[in-house]
């Protein structure tokens, strides 16, 4: 689904470049790589410094929340201004970690100075991801197809949670690593889905194929309308990266290639406005009497 409306403005050539020169010489020195394969995801705020090796900083009072909650969380510490404190409404003794009571200051200290983090930041590990065999009972999953815009990433995330999707599929290349944009888009919602990831998408849809999952991927050329392709009891809702849409592999892979009907005069959606679409349509089919 292409993301051609998009309000997140895109990468000039040359930040990617930069962006790439600077990610390659991470990878050489050894730095940690995070679940969704980069050492920094695009987008993410100018850095303050940098957490302790194979760590990551969450932020922003729903996504420490959360993530405060989630006994799947290796916790190592939270830094929270006094107010931030009282309005997570947490039992102190309680916490699974360090806690340290901070200015703003020195939250922009360690985040950067464009992080808004709502007076909160809890330095923790990625979530470990999960794999195909593990989705046991699932009906409902997304496959992202190299979307690669944390922003976009947390927003399906947490339309995924909404409409109680039991999943979502990544690449382990061309996607956003798990961080602090990306969880802040999430608003919470990254600590409730299961997030499973691939290392070769064709390989993947055919497997949940053979687990009774119906594919069906988003296409704004695609022949029929999405509600009316859908079939079965078991989903597989396949979306494509930002602008170019999905790769023609998985347009080869997938077993139905639909569109979603846009009377207006703009013809396409961003993808995480289409996911959520879909999600709906997706759910009122599974649900259905």
């Amino acid at each position: 689904m292409s993301d051609e409306t998009s309000g997140t403005p895109k990468d000039s050539h040359y930040a990617r470049l930069r962006r790439s020169h600077r990610d390659a010489k991470r990878a050489k020195a050894g730095e940690p790589q995070g679940r969704f394969g980069h050492a920094r995801p695009a987008g993410d705020p100018s850095p303050g410094r940098a957490p302790a090796a194979g760590r990551i900083w969450l932020y922003g009072l729903h996504t420490v929340s959360e993530a405060l909650k989630n006994p799947r969380r290796k916790l190592h510490r939270l830094l929270a201004t006094r107010n931030a404190l009282a309005r997570l409404e947490i039992d102190e003794s309680a916490l699974p970690c360090t806690l340290e009571q901070v200015e703003p200051k020195a939250l922009i200290a360690e985040l950067g100075s464009e992080a808004v983090h709502q007076g909160v930041a809890l330095e923790t590990e990625p979530l470990i991801a999960k794999r195909l065999g593990d989705l046991a009972n699932a009906r409902l999953v997304l496959v992202l197809d190299q979307v690669t815009d944390p922003h976009n990433v947390g927003a399906i995330l947490r339309s995924a949670t909404a409409f109680a999707a039991d999943a979502v599929v990544t690449t382990s290349r061309h996607s956003p690593q798990e961080g602090g944009v990306l969880a802040k888009a999430a608003s919470g919602a990254l600590e409730h889905v299961t997030q499973i990831e691939v290392r070769n998408l064709a390989e993947a849809l055919e497997s949940l194929a053979s687990q009774g999952f119906f594919t069906v991927g988003l296409d704004s050329e695609g022949p029929e309308t999405f509600e009316a392709s859908l079939a079965g009891d078991k989903l597989a809702i396949v979306l494509g990266a930002e602008g170019k849409g999905l790769r023609q592999k998985t347009r080869a892979t997938v077993a139905r290639l639909a569109r979603l009907p846009m009377p207006g005069a703009i013809h396409s959606l961003n993808v995480s406005n289409a996911a959520a679409i879909a999600l709906y349509a997706a759910s009122r089919h599974l649900n259905r009497d």
